[in-house]
């Protein structure tokens, strides 16, 4: 599985951007597909998931109610829109892929056996 991410840039606070992800493998039932981040000095951490086949979402308590997560099937793309972005939002994010993980451990990186290169994404205040 291939994982090209697309969509940073720089933004002002306040405003809104979209990350994509498009993945080489045809169908995913049972995988789970994720976007995390790095900021500046920081650990890599859990921005928000699904089951490819189920319909819940999941989402650090940091970007809740700011980020969504989504897909588009035919397409084979995973999305995150994110806005109100703040400068704290200033980070590379990575999508990732598990055809393993478990739902009690989609927030952990380790479990993650695909990951995309990683986009930009600056804030300024």
């Amino acid at each position: 599985v291939q994982l090209q991410a697309s969509g940073g840039g720089s933004v002002q606070a306040g405003g809104s951007m979209r990350l994509s992800c498009a993945a080489s493998r045809r169908t995913f039932s049972r995988f789970v597909m994720a976007w995390f981040r790095q900021g500046p000095g920081k650990e890599r951490e859990f921005v928000a998931a699904f089951r490819w086949d189920g319909l819940r979402t999941y989402y650090a308590d940091s970007v809740k109610g700011r980020f969504t997560i989504s897909r588009d099937n035919a397409e084979n793309t995973v999305y995150l829109q994110m806005n109100s972005l703040a400068p704290e939002d200033t980070a590379v994010y990575y999508c990732a892929a598990s055809s393993t993980i478990i739902t009690s451990n989609l927030r952990q990186k380790a479990g993650y056996n695909y990951w995309g290169q990683g986009t930009q994404v600056t804030v300024s205040s």
